[in-house]
């Protein structure tokens, strides 16, 4: 059975005895039996003791709202169940009462009830004054037992169900967890793993860990809180010895193979030491200042024992929460500035940005990963080697200008030479160089135009007079009469569908993203490459609206995504991008010119 499962049940079970006896005892009726101790409060109570028959004492004091072990050695107690007796005992009414009167016909009290030896004897210390009980004997039945309070005249009948809250041994009563994190109140902790030491401390301001040792570098937070988890539910599988003269190097634990210390400011506040393996492949364990050796099961332990690197944040850059501006220094420089939440323009360009292409290149800024540690401490002159004293890419986050102020960078990127599939990185506030994918760092625009907004034009259906079809240097001219309702020009001749005619010109009249246009692939005198496969022979249009303005588009091979490049002239330049193959399967079917047809 797993040994995590045996004391969560044996949690749950000690706090179901206790509902049982509640539930029995607290709802009697307001003329019955009255409480068995008066003037007994749980919450008050700040020490137990515990003589089973023939068993050593149990003693388990209260410090603040932990309970530990005190007798016969010391180990931190499972509260529920110490809580849990206390609980009942403030609540229980007894069953029957056996009044002095009524003892004196008994001239064999202590005899008759089992007083004269008690299988179990219980006292309760409640701030000074101290309250003991004796367990004698059960009823005939069986379900019931003789309780005495001493110094009392009485003698109690109760629920036998109480025994079963009494600790038989004190393992019964021991903490199954090796140690508690949860009220445990500490900014510093400190890995020694063979030897080698990863020290950490947790920032006041944003409450995220940060490696200290063997040097100052950003924690994987998530890495670390998964550890934590794995930590707190720590059960102890085994309580070996409690003996302080036990031989420790037979444990592996002088030294420990691995320890975690942890500590508030410079104040030391609990430490854990794991060993060797035992036959079922468990760790050998003790707490600091307890001499107990228990053992544990390894998979808890197996992130605390990882490398160094594997503790280290190995996200590139958090954006920052008062992001306002982002200048990219790149093949072409540009400078992205927040207008609100989700609102950026370029503040050198004029033409608008697409905020779905400005949010995947703040989500690839964001996921950048570092794939690799290259070097750690690197000065100037050794920036060279790895391409970034001339960065071929440079991001500068900066924040809102203050009145009066400069704006002063947030963080900044630099990219430098490539190595494999990588390519190195580092940040101005950090002296380590890093590699990032090669593959993660070209999604990243290197120029402005890559943003631009996503729509070549809009009109409405209506507005359409005409649709010129230049293709192999052949011309047709179709003629818009009305809904649904399409001819030839006299030039022109073939057969017409007016609804699909109506269809596939429908979706060019907004001709935007994401449903039309992909992507940009380039602008200017770059937009004529040969590549794009774009002559005069290829298919061309040409939407001629009713008062006079006309639309053309150029149509040419296909890019390695299987989109078909287009390209229009956008304030007087041309533009190629990667046009829809839903919309280019209409083009084909009604807006083409047949090889052999006029």
């Amino acid at each position: 059975m797993n040994p995590k499962h045996t004391w969560a049940w044996i949690g749950v079970a000690a706090v179901l005895v206790a509902f049982i006896f509640l539930d029995r005892r607290w709802n009697k009726p307001a003329l019955g039996p009255r409480p068995f101790l008066s003037n007994f409060s749980a919450a008050a109570a700040t020490g137990v003791r515990v003589r089973p028959a023939n068993v050593e004492e149990i003693r388990a004091d209260r410090t603040n709202s932990a309970w530990m072990i005190t007798r016969p050695f010391n180990f931190p107690a499972n509260r529920v169940r110490v809580e849990a007796l206390l609980l009942v005992l403030e609540r229980l009414s007894p069953a029957a009462v056996i009044t002095a009167r009524e003892l004196q016909r008994h001239p064999k009290a202590d005899e008759e009830f089992g007083f004269d030896n008690p299988r179990i004897s219980l006292e309760i210390q409640q701030n000074e004054a101290r309250t003991q009980l004796k367990f004698g004997r059960r009823t005939a039945p069986g379900d019931q037992v003789f309780v005495q309070v001493v110094g009392g005249v009485d003698t109690f009948v109760v629920d036998a169900e109480l025994l079963k809250l009494l600790p038989a041994s004190v393992n019964d009563w021991r903490d199954p967890v090796l140690l508690d994190l949860r009220p445990l109140v500490f900014d510093r902790m400190s890995i020694t793993n063979a030897g080698k030491v990863i020290a950490f401390q947790r920032d006041a301001t944003n409450n995220l860990w940060r490696i200290t040792e063997p040097l100052s570098a950003r924690a994987d937070a998530q890495h670390i809180l998964m550890s934590f988890q794995k930590l707190q539910g720590l059960s102890i599988s085994q309580f070996v010895t409690d003996n302080p003269s036990a031989d420790l190097d037979s444990f592996g634990l002088t030294p420990p193979a691995l320890s975690l210390a942890f500590a508030r400011g410079t104040n030391n506040v609990a430490l854990l030491q794991f060993g060797k393996t035992n036959a079922a492949g468990h760790f050998f364990a003790r707490r600091g200042g307890i001499n107990s050796v228990v053992t544990v099961p390894p998979e808890p332990l197996a992130p605390w024992r990882e490398q160094f690197y594997e503790f280290r944040d190995r996200q590139l850059l958090a954006l920052p929460a008062d992001l306002r501006e982002i200048e990219v220094r790149a093949a072409e420089n540009f400078i992205l500035q927040r207008e609100s939440s989700n609102a950026w323009h370029f503040a050198t360009e004029e033409f608008p940005a697409d905020p779905a292409l400005v949010e995947e290149f703040l989500t690839a800024l964001s996921r950048l990963e570092i794939a690799q540690f290259m070097q750690d401490a690197v000065l100037n002159p050794d920036l060279a080697r790895y391409g970034l004293t001339s960065p071929v890419q440079q991001v500068i986050f900066k924040a809102p200008v203050a009145a009066g102020t400069t704006n002063t960078p947030l963080a900044q990127l630099s990219f430098g030479a490539k190595a494999g599939e990588n390519i190195y990185a580092r940040r101005a506030d950090e002296d380590s160089v890093y590699a990032v994918k090669l593959a993660d760092f070209q999604i990243l625009p290197t120029a402005a135009w890559r943003m631009r907004q996503r729509r070549i034009w809009n009109f409405s259906e209506h507005e359409i007079a005409r649709v010129v079809i230049h293709q192999s240097g052949k011309t047709r001219e179709l003629i818009h009469d009305g809904p649904n309702l399409w001819s030839f020009a006299a030039n022109s001749q073939g057969i017409l569908n007016g609804l699909a005619m109506e269809q596939v010109t429908r979706g060019f009249c907004d001709l935007a993203a994401p449903s039309w246009v992909t992507a940009w692939v380039a602008r200017g005198e770059a937009a004529r490459d040969a590549r794009f496969g774009i002559t005069t022979n290829t298919l061309a249009l040409t939407f001629e609206l009713k008062r006079g303005e006309k639309f053309d588009l150029q149509f040419g091979a296909l890019s390695p995504a299987q989109y078909p490049y287009a390209r229009v002239t956008l304030e007087g330049e041309p533009w190629v991008f990667e046009f829809s193959t839903v919309l280019w399967e209409l083009v084909l079917n009604y807006l083409t010119i047949p090889e052999k047809g006029p």
